[in-house]
């Protein structure tokens, strides 16, 4: 049996367009595409809902659907299946949310490449594996209870866009060496160690976009002190922007980019995480993180490790408040908790409020670890320190200008000898302010 149907997600909008075609004069109507011809797995042998394992009727349907170039329809029901491999090519379309493919024992039910096509299917108790391919496109399916990564994507350009993934055993979503990839709109919950990973095998352009996605609910299953528990991980994959997302509950960090040059993070909405928000650390070189909203972490945001070659960032218009002193296990005894804002190397700190930081608002540098450091038009409220900033010896030169700090209990911008005060408050009228400091226009009250 072969359908014939619109494609459901424009029918709306081809509705309106067939009915403005027809006003036209026949000579000036455009050719119509042809429908989207979809032909039923039942063709194989399949059956819905059947209690039996139908792993070699659906492989035949999906054997047949890589000769043809058909896309292949399942209707609603349950599906007991093992591993599956999909040829090049290969489009599967469900009744959104109603075609199970329930895994018999497989930890990957479906593999495929190039040219992939999944709409509107449910994945249960294993994952989606593709490999070196363009144009794929994931959309709209439910995948829960992978024992493993939810779905890996390796080598691979195209979308993964409306799906939700649940329970995954490892990540969420595992994307190595993408090229032009985009992750949109998903729904991420529940993952044992990581919600989405954006990875490559060497330092390099990526280009991935990480935009609206709702991710909540991680944990840190495999232990360590930072690579597990994130909602959104960058790592030696450059050029990456991670925008609009909703992450709450990791047992990390919200946005957690490793050795990732070029790397923005924008707009997201951040809650709940057990150690920094918003890190940025080791080996990069770039990074703009702005116009965030922060509570309940930490640290809120944190740009950081100079002495690796981290260095270079913008963080501007960033809202950071509510942080607690508290890190997670495994962390460095020297990491920073309580404080709003961290950075090191070359960098600008503007327009950023920072509220509720029991240690300090915004720390700038770490021992010798300073250098350019621009810090201007910044609100801090409610804190121990205001800013406080390094001046062991080795530690570089600092511009704080024109910020505003109220109800600094310590001191309003104050030096540090690594994690300890060493000054008083440098805006206190006889403060003797350090060579390397240029203070200008700050006020405290």
């Amino acid at each position: 049996m072969r359908i014939h149907f619109a494609n459901r997600r424009h029918f709306l909008a081809l509705g309106g367009a067939l009915a403005g075609v027809a006003a036209l004069p026949a000579v000036l109507r455009p050719a119509l595409a042809a429908p989207l011809a979809l032909r039923s797995v039942t063709e194989f042998g399949v059956k819905p809902g059947a209690s039996v394992d139908q792993t070699r009727a659906l492989q035949k349907a999906l054997d047949a659907a890589g000769v043809s170039g058909e896309t292949l329809y399942l209707p609603a029901g349950t599906y007991r299946t093992g591993a599956l491999i999909a040829a090049n090519g290969v489009r599967l379309v469900g009744a959104r949310g109603d075609s199970r493919l329930v895994s018999t024992g497989a930890d990957v039910l479906l593999s495929g490449g190039d040219g992939l096509g999944l709409d509107g299917l449910a994945f249960e108790g294993g994952g989606i594996d593709v490999k070196s391919g363009s144009g794929v496109r994931i959309r709209d399916c439910v995948v829960t209870g992978a024992p493993g990564n939810g779905i890996v994507l390796s080598g691979v350009s195209g979308e993964v866009s409306g799906c939700t993934i649940a329970r995954a055993g490892k990540a969420a979503l595992f994307a190595l060496d993408s090229k032009g990839l985009r992750i949109e709109g998903n729904r991420v919950e529940d993952a044992a160690d990581n919600g989405l990973l954006v990875w490559r095998s060497a330092p390099g352009p990526d280009g991935t976009l990480v935009t609206g996605n709702h991710i909540t609910g991680i944990g840190m299953k495999s232990g360590g002190s930072g690579q597990y528990g994130n909602g959104i991980n960058i790592f030696r994959a450059g050029n990456v922007i991670v925008a609009n997302n909703r992450i709450s509950g990791c047992a990390y960090s919200a946005v957690r980019g490793n050795a990732a040059s070029n790397l923005q993070v924008l707009g997201n909405n951040c809650s709940g995480m057990g150690e920094v928000a918003i890190f940025v650390e080791f080996g990069f070189e770039g990074a703009v993180v702005a116009n965030n909203l922060v509570e309940d972490a930490a640290v809120g945001v944190c740009i950081t490790n100079f002495r690796e070659g981290g260095r270079l960032a913008v963080v501007q218009g960033n809202l950071v408040r509510n942080l607690k002193n508290s890190l997670p296990p495994g962390n460095d005894p020297g990491a920073a908790s309580g404080v709003g804002i961290v950075v090191e190397a070359d960098s600008t700190v503007s327009g950023n409020v920072v509220e509720g930081a029991p240690n300090a608002g915004i720390r700038l540098g770490y021992g010798p670890y300073l250098r350019n450091v621009n810090v201007t038009g910044n609100l801090v409220r409610d804190t121990s320190i205001g800013i406080g900033v390094s001046l062991v010896e080795g530690a570089g030169s600092a511009l704080i200008a024109n910020n505003l700090i109220s109800g600094a209990k310590i001191g309003a911008i104050v030096g540090l000898a690594w994690e300890k005060p060493s000054t008083g408050d440098l805006l206190a009228p006889d403060a003797k302010v350090d060579a390397r400091l240029t203070l200008s226009g700050n006020r405290s009250d």
